[in-house]
């Protein structure tokens, strides 16, 4: 077995063996999207994204995984990494130090992971997946492997994640896709006081010696004590879309 396997980063132990080396093919398979008109990538719009811009775009998992964040990079144009005009292969690496950027301002990021295999799919993407801040047993190379390993991460969290990452990219253009999780709420019900607590009160304010405290302990005394209370209304609100980036980096 090779050293790595007893690095600490390894996420497996036990007993375990190599598989045995396959034969090399005289012609490799195609990758998918190699026709542009089959390719996931240009026929999934903006919608399905966290951030767009004119010539990039930024999407998510389907759903939260281990990591804080897992996120894509995404040129629109159909080409891939040596098929880059100097334009675009110039804005790559804006483009990729800004969402580095925007990743690690999360809560709990200590370190952005960005990584490009390009075997699965011909439309050029950049992995960047986000290490947990302390957890150095997932330090190096075995990352994406351990987001498959650890507990999902709550999905509230994933979505602040996401609009965050979104609303500090779109400082410097672009639009944000992803929003914060909506936010229901109800006000608590009206409290009625009964008609013999308001009774003594007034006597309390006439002067009238009572030493007895009539503020009622619980709820449930106050509204026992008014027979077929009026139900109070309720109000719901929803938060907006965040505004504004939660931290901006200095230009």
């Amino acid at each position: 077995m090779p050293d790595f396997t007893r690095w600490p980063s390894f996420p497996f132990e036990g007993d375990m063996r190599v598989k045995p080396l396959a034969a090399p093919v005289e012609v490799e398979p195609p990758r998918s999207g190699e026709d542009a008109t089959d390719c996931v990538a240009c026929g999934t719009p903006d919608s399905s994204y966290v951030w767009v811009s004119e010539r990039w775009r930024v999407r998510a998992m389907d759903r939260p995984t281990g990591l804080p964040m897992v996120l894509i990079l995404e040129c629109r144009s159909h080409l891939d990494l040596g098929d880059l005009p100097n334009l675009l292969a110039a804005e790559l690496g804006v483009m990729t130090v800004r969402l580095e950027r925007a990743i690690r301002t999360l809560d709990g990021v200590a370190r952005v992971h960005v990584n490009r295999w390009g075997d699965g799919s011909a439309h050029l993407h950049l992995w960047f997946l986000a290490r947990p801040h302390g957890r150095l047993q997932l330090r190096g190379t075995f990352l994406s492997l351990w987001d498959d390993i650890l507990p999902v991460i709550p999905e509230q969290q994933w979505l602040e994640n996401l609009a965050l990452v979104a609303a500090w990219l779109a400082g410097f253009g672009g639009e944000a896709i992803a929003e914060p999780p909506h936010i229901q709420w109800e006000s608590p019900s009206t409290i009625n006081y009964s008609p013999t607590a308001q009774a003594s009160s007034d006597e309390n304010a006439t002067g009238t010696p009572d030493d007895e405290d009539h503020r009622p302990t619980t709820l449930g005394d106050i509204e026992a004590a008014k027979p077929n209370p009026k139900p109070a209304p309720t109000i719901a609100a929803e938060s907006g879309a965040i505004d504004s980036p939660a931290a901006q980096p200095q230009t």
